[in-house]
């Protein structure tokens, strides 16, 4: 079961489910949770304020409620003053278009609004807001709207579809929150559409191209945006996929650092940006976005909620529905927060605040307090779920105000059919948070912006608050006046204020006015992130004026990692040895960094190879240099340039007299890595034959292994004497003088031959007085076989198998679908244990393309109808045991770790982080381990991915980007996947832990194991 909350926030469970089962022991809890815990709370408008603890120093004050506002999801205050708030009543199951934008007013100046005013109707689930042009921009799945009063009757009369294709699925993955940047795009939130079963036919679209209606034939995107966020000009029909994806919100800060999240991390720098990751093709690089909260994702948090209504699944205590991002740059705050982001936790009824520092090419995310939050309240009713920084420099709350906020989705449908869903949907509130002794507002309908001047325009770029300097900067390039462009210049160059000066630069490069002079000197600015976005602009004019580029060349020392890191991304446009040596030398100076390694391998292929020599020859044998040589040789490999792998074939396997190699075996994965995800091309007689031969004369057993995995690329067919290196292979994998290691790289050599030759000695190689080395590399081998003779061979010595070779055993069997048929025959007959599948091939088995064979695994591998309920019912006795953390730590270990982690320290990063749940009742971490089917935290679907060579590939999408996905499997094994290699790509509906967990735990070790979990005893 999915538990997820309103259009943004995702309640965690644990894993995916096959079908929705409510079982009978949370069923109670789930339709108690649903009504009214005390008939004394008092909801009212009047009592509000009451039920808020505060930050220190700070004010709160009702602005706006019920009936004047519903529902508000975003916000936005134009430069006349007038306050837009998006209503989305109709989630989570209503698309008849109940959705509204209203405009609000204060007619009596006291800062309360007492007027509302429908601007707009018949929206299906709105989700974002932003001023533009005289009028606003909505995002509203499948489309972006503009709309805009043109007659002055307070209702808007124009409405443009600037863009559609957008998937309609629950509101929480739908395009939200439009945002105008520092660099004059649009940028749009946005994720994949959510997997939806019982609501598929209401919310199961999954969006078509995502293009401009007026320009359907220009830059066209592809269905549902790919899933990933978007940015866009509406004047020039510019339209681009971002690097990244967020969940609801994103925000930005002073100098136009993104930051994004999802329901249960609060905070992630997207750090590479997606114009630099499609330079070079040939490198996989499968992430691009870094979490920057030190206190981690599933954050503490601490609510004081009274009678809290949570769902069945909901995690407490825990960041389990952030929403609603929000950089705080409106300079009326106290100078700690000028670098604060806030977050909305609907779920535990609170808004949470970290300061954030410089780290490197990165930021570091830090909470106020160790136990308290900026804001919480006692009402359970309380949902924020978006901020918004105003005018004045107040942060407006817009509180949800729901009693229900999870997807029907995932709960019982008698609670669905109860009504409860809808309760709140005819109340909702904002908020303004202001320091102790602000006045109350009195500019509503009262600013007069749009009537501003340029000159008066101009001097706002320099206001502290960023409302001001956007709008100012919004309507000067709206304007575009010609009269302006000198005081632009100057304010660039030499404007006293460092946020004049940054947006002047973007304010002329959006009029098109923005020229050499301006951007030479702004690299030379005293202000770093100035500096950086100067690099960044002097992309502008780097083809028509090559020379430009001496400018970028003397930032080489520049003091902040953030311009060097900039710089190197910006060189990769520049093909000049001068370029180079300063990437070169950008690269030594920060090499432990990653993400700098990234933005070197960016650059194109041609210019990125060439710092491959530099950097084996100053390699040292650490992580940052094995990665760099491993990614470097990959990029290699990829291109399938037989000469440039020739070249570093000969490098990596020229033998050291110092018999040191310590890079070598990381070139040759590299290489192989490269070389595998790509079909073979060229004949690369001259590598193999060198590979060959130093699988039989060098004396590194790792040089060997990894010169092998080359040669499992490449193939053995051009090399010269291919008989006679065979017959050598054999003599090395009978020569029992040697060690069962070299023994097995004699093996292996065979297996690149014709196996049929050799089968009946790899047969009798595969017995239990050989070493495991020498049985584990013959019984792959003769995996490779055709025919029946391997299933037999498995069935015939099954007993006999030690671990390991039985873990190769099943892989194998997995292989095709004949095998398949021997290995489900095998289980039904009890000849191999349903426990030793394990659950990666469980899943693949009940996922299987063969309806046949599918169906069979289920009713193999799956429990009856009922079986999980009783044996939920036969664990109660656990809850109300005594266990011990330090007993439950084992339990752990044993039975857990391969797949999830206990904090950063222990285990391994598949599933869920169970630390997480330390704040869950014990009755429901139970029920989610016996019976795994029955939920699954949002971002932990099973993928299944075929490549083009035919290769099925599944696991979790850790990561993505534009060119590649990261696959992760259970033990944290990781594998990087070109977009360009993959032919399908498929959500596996089935859950990713397998049943029968209950066959290895006891009553007292669940115990245990909840104690542990929830750190009591």
């Amino acid at each position: 079961m999915r538990t997820k909350n309103l259009s943004f926030p995702v309640i965690k469970g644990f894993y995916y489910y096959q079908r929705i089962i409510v079982f009978v022991l949370g069923f109670a809890l789930l339709l108690y949770a649903c009504q009214p815990k005390s008939t004394n709370e008092d909801r009212s408008l009047e009592n509000a304020l009451s039920t808020f603890v505060l930050e220190d120093d700070f004010q709160i004050e009702l602005i706006a409620g019920e009936p004047l506002v519903a529902d508000p999801v975003d916000m936005v205050i134009d430069e006349q003053g007038r306050m837009f708030v998006v209503e989305m009543h109709g989630y989570p199951l209503d698309l008849s278009g109940s959705g509204k934008v209203k405009r609000l007013s204060d007619t009596d100046g006291d800062g309360i609004m007492d007027e509302s005013v429908i601007f707009a109707d018949n929206l299906v689930v709105p989700t974002g807001i932003m001023g533009w042009k005289q009028g606003i921009i909505v995002t509203d799945p499948p489309n972006v709207y503009y709309l805009e009063d043109s007659n002055g009757d307070g209702k808007a009369d124009i409405k443009q579809t600037l863009l559609t294709g957008f998937a309609l699925s629950n509101p929480q993955h739908n395009v939200n929150s439009p945002k105008l940047a520092l660099d004059n795009w649009i940028y749009l939130g946005h994720e994949p559409a959510v997997t939806t079963t019982i609501y598929e036919g209401l919310l199961g679209d999954k969006g078509t191209d995502v293009y401009y209606p007026e320009k359907p034939e220009l830059n066209r995107l592809p269905q549902n945006a790919g899933g990933r966020s978007i940015r866009f000009k509406p004047d020039t029909y510019d339209l681009e996929l971002l690097s990244s994806r967020t969940q609801f919100g994103h925000t930005a800060d002073a100098y136009g650092h993104r930051f994004l999240l999802n329901n249960s991390n609060h905070i992630i720098q997207e750090v590479l940006s997606a114009e630099y990751l499609d330079r070079n093709p040939h490198v996989v690089i499968t992430g691009v976005t870094q979490s920057s909260s030190d206190h981690g994702s599933g954050a503490e948090v601490f609510p004081i909620t009274i009678n809290p209504q949570h769902q069945l699944l909901t995690d407490l205590g825990v960041m389990t529905s952030a929403c609603g991002l929000t950089a705080y740059l409106g300079g009326a705050f106290p100078e700690r927060y000028n670098q604060s982001t806030f977050v909305s936790e609907p779920v535990s009824n609170l808004v949470h605040v970290d300061f954030v520092k410089e780290d490197g090419t990165g930021f570091i995310a830090s909470r106020e307090h160790p136990d308290k939050e900026f804001l919480a309240s006692t009402d359970a009713w309380f949902r924020p779920v978006n901020a918004y920084v105003g005018p004045d420099g107040a942060l407006y709350i817009l509180d949800y105000y729901r009693q229900i906020i999870e997807h029907p989705e995932w709960m019982a449908e008698e609670v669905v059919q109860s009504g409860a869903l809808y309760n709140g949907t005819d109340q909702g509130r904002i908020y303004r948070i202001t320091p102790k002794g602000t006045s109350p507002i009195d500019w509503s309908n009262k600013l007069t912006m749009d009537k501003a001047s340029p000159e008066e325009l101009l001097s706002k770029l320099s206001h502290k608050n960023a409302w001001w300097r956007m709008n100012a900067q919004r309507l000067i390039v709206d304007q575009r006046p010609e009269s302006l462009i000198p005081q632009l210049k100057d304010l660039a160059i030499s404007g006293e204020s460092p946020m004049g000066r940054l947006h002047a630069l973007w304010t002329l490069q959006g009029i098109g006015a923005l020229d050499q002079e301006t951007v030479v000197s702004s690299l030379k600015d005293p202000v770093a992130g100035i500096r950086e976005n100067a690099v960044k602009l002097a992309e502008l004019f780097l083809a028509q004026s090559p020379e430009f580029a001496e400018n970028l060349l003397a930032l080489e020392n520049d003091p902040d990692p953030k311009v060097r890191f900039q710089l190197m991304q910006t060189l990769g446009y520049i093909e000049s040895e001068s370029a180079f040596q300063v990437r070169k030398a950008l690269l030594f100076k920060d090499i432990e960094d990653k993400w700098v390694q990234l933005a070197a391998l960016s650059a194109p292929f041609s210019e990125s190879r060439k710092l491959i020599n530099p950097v084996l020859d100053q390699y040292t044998a650490t992580p940052a240099y094995n990665g760099l040589v491993q990614s470097m040789a990959s990029m290699v490999g990829a291109s399938m340039d037989e000469q440039a792998i020739y070249t570093m074939v000969q490098r990596a396997t020229r033998k050291n007299t110092q018999n040191k190699y310590d890079w070598q075996p990381a070139l040759l994965r590299g290489l192989a890595q490269g070389i595998k995800s790509k079909k073979r091309a060229g004949s690369h007689g001259a590598s193999a034959g060198l590979l060959a031969t130093t699988v039989f004369e060098h004396s590194s057993i790792e040089v060997k292994g990894a010169a092998i995995q080359v040669l499992e690329g490449i193939g053995l067919d051009n090399v010269k004497g291919k008989g006679l290196a065979l017959s050598k292979a054999k003599e090395i994998a009978l020569n029992k003088t040697l060690t069962g290691e070299e023994r097995s790289m004699g093996i292996r050599f065979l297996a690149l031959g014709n196996n049929a030759e050799y089968e009946d000695m790899l047969v009798d190689l595969v017995d239990v007085v050989e070493p495991l080395p020498v049985q584990l590399a013959a019984f792959r081998t003769l995996s490779k076989s055709q025919g029946n003779s391997f299933s037999q061979l498995v069935l015939d010595r099954w007993d006999s198998f030690t671990p390991e070779l039985r873990d190769a055993a099943i892989s194998a069997m997995m292989m095709n679908g004949e095998r398949i048929a021997v290995l489900l025959g095998a289980l039904e007959d009890g000849v191999i244990q349903k426990a030793t599948i394990g659950w990666r091939r469980s899943v693949g088995l009940m996922a299987n393309k063969d309806e046949k064979l599918r169906l069979r695994a289920r009713a193999i591998l799956t429990r009856p109808e009922g079986e999980s309920e009783k044996i939920i019912a036969t664990y109660q006795p656990a809850l109300e045991l005594s266990g011990t953390i330090q007993a439950g730590a084992t339990v752990f270990q044993k039975n857990c770790a391969i797949c999830h982690q206990m904090g950063e320290d222990q285990g391994i990063a598949f599933g869920p982080d169970l630390s997480s749940l330390k704040n869950r009742r014990a009755a429901s971490i139970m029920s989610d381990i016996l019976n795994p089917n029955l939920s699954i935290a949002d971002g932990y679907d099973l993928w299944e991915v075929e490549l083009q060579n035919g290769e099925l590939h599944q696991g979790l999408i850790s990561s993505e980007t534009p060119t590649a996905i990261n696959l992760r499997n259970a033990g944290g094994i990781d594998k990087s996947i070109s977009r360009a290699n993959i032919k399908t790509l498929k959500l596996v509906e089935m859950s990713a832990m397998p049943t029968g967990l209950e066959q290895s735990i006891s009553l007292q070790e669940m115990a245990d194991l909840l104690a542990y979990i929830r750190k009591s005893e």
